[in-house]
């Protein structure tokens, strides 16, 4: 795929902003990253000179360069820019190069101009009134760019074209699609009037070219895009809005499953009625095509769709044994948790995990309780250190009492003192522990193994947040 089809990363409707410009005498910084062509006006002037649809600054009579900083609509890996010097002829800039920084986006000036920059596009030479672009090796994360023109002159857009780099939660519903959510429209049969990536843009369309629309077909066939999901996830609602499309809206649509060539394996819309300038939303309709990380969706036979959501929840990462046994020491848990999967989603993960727990016997419980440190102690594992972060610090009178609690526990109930540590101080777990000592065992050994449940599915959830 070439570059520029991937996502104006400094795009205005995305968020970009030129935050500073050292020059701007001839025409605003915020020029460069407006939408829509660059155009001319002849005739034009302002007080300062010729009336210019760019960034221009005034003659340099010194070395040097000039220079301004954007921020990024959405974070990402630029894999490409393209320089337009659209009507800039005898002023256009002789070169430029590019930097970029990943830094927390209210960052100031000040924070910025300290940061550490790395140079992603080489000082490379331009030509006027035409779009120079430039591949770029989109290995670094950037939130922020400083784009340098030499020695000085104008220059119409800018456009950053990149891979949108988005964390997602585990839980919850979000929408699939969304270029902000990494979303990535990668294959179109048309999109003659309209780009495809318009589809999973944010907010609601301004107009009909802030749609896809296909030209009017005159064989057989349907028009259709893939769709990259910003990540593998199940799909239960989707909207499809065709606000703006009145006399050339599709007359259906339909949804599926399929691999990275677009070749479909399951439905996840029938075939479905569509309606002019109308905002759909599919919910009982929508079949279960389990978790997929792209989607063809086909409109029949032609037209334009302004908007589509495709809502769901994200599917849980695949996890080992070794890593199941981190979160729970029982083997015959871990064994039936690998057996399970895929997950569907992070609550589906946990909902198996709390289940498996319960189906397991009293010995498996001991199993996974003999994994643990006690507490109070010190340990290699750093987790369970992290986990144990309310001892740190604590009396010595109370250490010394959870360490004599320990040997009382242990001899009344067989296994170490379980407990789910996190955010829990000293005092508290001794006190659990010297309430605990009087349970019968049959009534501690479901005690120990609740507390073992919230622990596992707090080491599950710490883990799929770290993926």
């Amino acid at each position: 795929m070439h570059f520029t089809e991937w996502v104006n990363l400094a795009s205005e409707r995305l968020g970009a902003v030129v935050l500073f410009a050292n020059d701007e005498f001839f025409a605003p910084k915020e020029n460069l990253l407006k939408p829509g062509k660059p155009i001319f006006i002849e005739g034009k002037y302002t007080d300062v000179g010729k009336w210019m649809d760019g960034w221009e600054t005034r003659r340099r009579r010194s070395p040097g360069h000039d220079w301004c900083i954007l921020r990024l609509g959405l974070p990402g890996l630029p894999r490409g820019v393209v320089v337009d010097t659209a009507h800039f002829k005898g002023n256009y800039s002789e070169s430029c190069s590019l930097e970029a920084c990943d830094a927390s986006a209210d960052a100031c000036i000040e924070l910025l101009d300290a940061a550490g920059w790395t140079e992603i596009l080489p000082q490379s030479a331009l030509k006027g009134d035409c779009e120079n672009l430039f591949a770029i090796d989109g290995k670094l994360r950037a939130t922020h760019l400083r784009f340098k023109i030499y020695p000085d002159g104008g220059v119409a857009r800018l456009r950053v074209h990149g891979e949108v780099e988005a964390t997602l939660p585990y839980t919850g519903e979000i929408d699939l699609a969304a270029v902000e959510n990494g979303g990535l429209v990668v294959a179109s049969s048309d999109m003659f009037f309209g780009s495809r990536q318009n589809l999973i843009m944010p907010g609601r369309a301004a107009d009909m070219s802030d749609g896809w629309e296909t030209r009017r077909r005159r064989g057989p066939g349907h028009d259709w895009v893939i769709i990259q999901l910003g990540a593998h996830g199940a799909i239960h609602r989707v909207e499809v809005d065709t606000t703006h499309f009145k006399g050339n809206y599709p007359d259906s649509c339909s949804l599926e499953a399929c691999d990275g060539d677009g070749v479909p394996h399951s439905a996840i819309l029938s075939q479905t009625k569509l309606h002019a300038d109308t905002r759909h939303v599919f919910l009982d309709q929508i079949l279960d095509a389990g978790p997929t990380g792209y989607v063809r969706f086909n409109i029949f036979p032609d037209g334009g769709v302004s908007r589509l959501r495709l809502y769901g929840r994200r599917a849980a990462p695949p996890i080992s044994e070794a890593e199941l046994l981190s979160c729970c020491g029982s083997h015959a848990w871990a064994k039936r948790m690998e057996q399970l999967q895929p997950f569907a989603s992070a609550e589906r993960m946990l909902e198996a995990a709390d289940r498996a727990w319960w189906e397991l016997s009293p010995q498996d419980w001991r199993h996974a309780f003999a994994a643990h440190p006690r507490i109070g102690e010190s340990s290699a594992d750093a987790r369970a250190r992290q986990e144990q972060s309310g001892v740190q610090g604590a009396e010595a009178d109370t250490l010394t009492k959870l360490a004599a609690g320990n040997r009382a526990y242990e001899e009344r109930f067989g296994y170490i003192y379980i407990v789910c540590a996190s955010g829990k101080t000293a005092a508290e777990m001794l006190a659990m522990l010297e309430s605990r000592l009087g349970n019968d065992p049959e009534t501690e050994l479901g005690v120990a193994a609740e507390q073992q449940s919230q622990i596992t599915r707090l080491r599950l959830e710490k883990w799929m947040k770290a993926q």
